[in-house]
Parts: structure tokens; C-alpha cells; sequence
């Protein structure tokens, strides 16, 4: 059993749990973002860093610009491809054609036809 005297949820060494009153928190600044679902999100940058143009949206994950009257469109959902769509995409008829014979005869061979 642990002693009963141990500051739960602190460790040896933990700065205070809150800020020095001594210390200021560095200049930042808050920028609206707006997506095309209509949702508006607040960003904090640090006031010397460079604003992207775009961020995704919190709440939904598509784009959000600067603009609220222009935001930027949808993200098109890519359809699933299956491995053979892939495969497809990399070989033409010819090359297919090519490394089916190529595996059947290898077939044969070790079936001994």
C-alpha cells in the first residue's frame, strides 16, 4: 500500500501546475479559417510564422481558406482501387500477355507436360 502523504498526478521535479507569474506567453495570433460545409475555424499561429493559405477543417476534414465568401471546394472522393486496377494502370495487354506465358510454361514445366 502507497503512503497516503504522495502529491497524486505530480512528479519530482514538475514545474508548477500553473504559469509563472514572471513568465509571458510568447505574441500569437488567431486566424479564421472557412470551409465549404460552412463551418468557421479558429487557428492559433505565433505572430512571426507564415499563415497557410489553406487548413483542414476540424469538424469535417476538407480544405478551409482564408475566405469566407470564396472557400475552397470538396475534396473529390477517390473510388476504391482493387490490386488489379493498379496492376492495370502499370502494364499494358502486351506485357500481360507476356508474363501469363511466361508462368504457364513455368506450369508446365513443373508438371512435367
Amino acid at each position: 500500500m502507497s503512503s497516503g502523504s504522495a502529491i497524486r498526478g505530480s512528479r519530482v521535479g514538475s514545474s508548477p501546475m500553473r504559469p509563472d507569474e514572471r513568465t509571458e506567453p510568447a505574441p500569437r495570433r488567431q486566424i479564421t479559417y472557412f470551409c465549404a460545409a460552412g463551418h468557421d475555424s479558429i487557428i492559433w499561429f505565433a505572430a512571426e510564422a507564415a499563415v497557410p493559405d489553406t487548413w483542414d477543417c476540424p469538424r469535417c476534414g476538407q480544405p478551409a481558406g482564408l475566405d469566407s465568401s470564396a472557400p475552397p471546394g470538396r475534396l473529390r472522393a477517390e473510388p476504391y482501387k482493387s490490386h488489379l486496377a493498379y496492376v492495370k494502370e502499370r502494364r499494358s495487354d502486351e506485357d500481360a500477355a507476356a508474363i501469363l506465358a511466361e508462368a504457364l510454361a513455368k506450369l508446365r514445366q513443373r508438371r512435367g507436360e
